[in-house]
């Protein structure tokens, strides 16, 4: 997988947001968007599951020369915030979803962060993997998590090469919550 191309377009609010704070990757997979943002100078922290995902990021910030944190965390372990409180700048999310980190997602992120986040919805589905609903978007969920806050920029439909359904959302915690 390449850098997102979401982050890509979002890359200057990105980093203004990184004054804040650091960034977490979260399910950051082989961390190919943390790594970008550390090439650009932003302090990153890339958190997976999986040892050889963590393991693949590691070398990929190796050969680029930039150093990112790595956290191996499970971020689905039931009755248990993951997340430190008021930590981060901004939160990427890229093709992950685990609904009861939408509450955890929001008090991570310091007032005035950004969330950057993107992954399938239901329509995914009949064009192929993933299928678990439990992994799929409904229509408006995303941004029905975070309504109250601003939406900078946000989208569900068909993507294409490869064609997939997705919802993106790009948003930002009020200053004053």
């Amino acid at each position: 997988m390449g850098v997102a191309e979401l982050l890509v377009a979002y890359l200057e609010l990105v980093v203004e947001a990184a004054s804040l704070g650091p960034v977490l990757d979260l399910a950051c997979g082989d961390g190919h968007n943390g790594v970008f943002l550390a090439e650009r100078g932003v302090e990153v922290s890339c958190c997976d599951v999986s040892p050889e995902a963590l393991e693949r990021a590691r070398e990929l910030a190796g050969r680029r020369g930039v150093t990112v944190s790595l956290w191996e965390v499970d971020l689905e372990r039931p009755g248990i915030n993951p997340l430190r409180e008021d930590v981060y700048g901004a939160i990427l999310v890229f093709r992950y979803l685990h609904r009861p980190l939408f509450p955890c997602i929001r008090k991570a992120l310091r007032p005035g962060g950004l969330l950057v986040y993107e992954t399938f919805t239901v329509e995914q589905a009949r064009l192929g993997r993933p299928r678990n609903p439990d992994h799929l978007l409904h229509s408006g969920e995303l941004q029905q998590a975070f309504a109250d806050w601003e939406i900078v920029n946000s989208f569900e439909g068909l993507k294409e090469t490869p064609l997939r359904a997705v919802a993106h959302l790009v948003s930002r915690k009020p200053a004053s919550v």
